[in-house]
């Protein structure tokens, strides 16, 4: 199983550190699958001009592919003025409409204060929908105060990143052998 958390904007730490969070929990909790972290602050990405993600090259080509190839993604967003950043929002345009068909989709959202708690409803997973990702449904939102010293001081929140990591975990494996039975059917 190949897994991308992807860390989805170029300033800021709190995504960050909530992604690290998450890599840390699927290395000790499930070290026989191979986890990337993928922060977009470490890249220099080109914007979409609408050709084939294969045909982009240097780090944008990097980072499209990984998304490409990965059975899984932890998707970690800050919100900025009531928003995903265009950052992310410029990763998903460079990929194709079904780029996430078969993929499992987490989300973690890390905001200023509570009262952007539904950007995850009403951004992330309608685009997340649209390109055919199968969403955790359960999202990890932390804001402002459960973070100090780029750490997470909130119990509650790891617990919910624990819980997070075994849901797209156990969603992954269920996909896959699905998958494998329906292609067993076909004889391929």
């Amino acid at each position: 199983m190949n897994i991308v958390a992807l860390s989805g904007s170029v300033v800021g730490s709190k995504t960050r550190t909530a992604i690290n969070e998450v890599v840390r929990t699927f290395e000790k909790n499930y070290p026989e699958i191979d986890v990337q972290l993928i922060d977009l602050a470490d890249y220099n990405i080109q914007f979409s001009d609408g050709r084939n993600y294969l045909e982009y090259e240097g780090d944008t080509g990097f980072v499209a592919k990984a998304l490409m190839d990965a059975d899984a993604i932890i998707i970690g967003s800050p919100i900025f003025q009531a928003s995903i950043p265009g950052a992310l929002k410029n990763i998903f345009d460079l990929l194709p409409v079904q780029a996430f068909t078969d993929k499992i989709a987490g989300i973690v959202m890390t905001a200023g204060s509570a009262k952007h708690y539904l950007v995850a409803e009403q951004q992330l997973k309608p685009i997340l929908g649209y390109m055919k990702a199968q969403i955790v449904q359960s999202y990890v939102f932390a804001e402002e105060k459960d973070f100090s010293q780029k750490q997470i001081v909130n119990n509650d929140v790891s617990f919910r990143i624990e819980r997070l990591v075994e849901d797209t975990y156990v969603l992954a494996t269920t996909y896959a052998k699905i998958r494998e039975e329906q292609d067993d059917a076909y004889d391929f």
